[in-house]
């Protein structure tokens, strides 16, 4: 049993990159998780992490070890699945992951649900504006937004999100209305950099290019700040559909060059792939799916 709790700490700490963030996912305290991975390093006979008070590095050695480690967890993972059947009722810790935006307005009030009807899941919602690895970062699911590069994980399209561009009446009126893409180069624009790279907007075209460099009056990192920005007439933003459709349904910003927007972005709920899905993660996608595919379509029709 101590053998099998080193080694969940030491792939714990090796995902997290930090003895107290895995002590936090594992709900351990960090003096545990210390004494876990001093006794696994003492078992192996060699350091598995260089750490310093400001910096932590796994070791060739744990690098070797870690794979192996892994495969491990994974094996026992799948022979309790298998020895309670892939019927059993939906236990234990669910965690999921997506954007800080999506995350707000639909993935946090789903789980609420699922959880009301899942009395023996608990249930933890990560937020992040990046792609995690969902195996190295003890993920169960995630809601990706865009193409999958990793064909190892098993993906289920949900539905569809648009990339528009967005200005407040108010900013419209003053400055006019664009009508090409090249219209933008007068206007105040305020880039979110997320959906903004390299300060061009990408659009639907049938003539080449189809895209315009643009000089932002404004860059933010943060969706929901330069969304803020162009409420408050400050200039034209960009977003997805799903994060302005509120504010278009009830006037405070109006839809820019429709006809250009370029090819909606694809929705999956994705988690990795095993022999045996676990009961939770079987039942939330069943649970969730039909519900965020009815939710894109609505927000389909409220931009459109």
């Amino acid at each position: 049993m101590d053998r099998l709790h080193e080694l969940e700490v030491f792939v714990a700490v090796a995902g997290a990159g930090s003895f107290a963030k895995a002590g936090t996912r594992l709900r351990l305290s960090p003096p545990a998780v210390t004494r876990a991975i001093s006794a696994l390093e003492d078992r192996l006979g060699a350091r598995v992490f260089n750490r310093t008070t400001r910096s932590l590095t796994i070791t060739d050695v744990g690098q070797r070890f870690l794979d192996s480690a892994r495969r491990v967890l994974v094996d026992l993972d799948a022979a309790e699945k298998e020895a309670v059947g892939e019927t059993a009722m939906p236990q234990g810790h669910l965690t999921i992951t997506a954007s800080v935006t999506f995350g707000r307005s639909a993935l946090a009030p789903l789980v609420c649900g699922f959880l009301s009807q899942h009395p023996r899941v608990t249930a933890s919602v990560v937020l992040l504006d990046r792609v995690v690895n969902l195996v190295e970062e003890g993920i169960d699911l995630a809601v990706r937004i865009g193409p999958l590069p990793d064909s190892s994980l098993i993906a289920k399209r949900v539905g569809a999100v648009r990339r528009i561009l967005v200005a407040s009446p108010d900013y419209l009126a003053r400055r006019g209305t664009p009508v090409s893409p090249a219209d933008l180069k007068l206007h105040s624009v305020i880039a979110f950099t997320g959906l903004m790279p390299n300060r061009e907007w990408r659009f639907a075209s049938d003539r080449s290019p189809n895209s315009v460099a643009l000089n932002p009056t404004l860059e933010i990192n943060d969706a929901t700040a330069a969304i803020a920005a162009a409420e408050m007439g400050h200039g034209i933003t960009i977003a997805l559909s799903y994060m302005v459709h509120e504010k278009i349904r009830e006037g405070k910003l109006v839809m820019v060059l429709d006809d250009f927007t370029p090819s909606p972005r694809p929705v999956h709920l994705v988690y990795p792939q095993t022999r045996l899905v676990a009961p939770k993660v079987r039942a939330f996608v069943d649970y969730a799916a039909p519900r965020l595919k009815l939710a894109l379509e609505q927000l389909a029709m409220t931009a459109a």
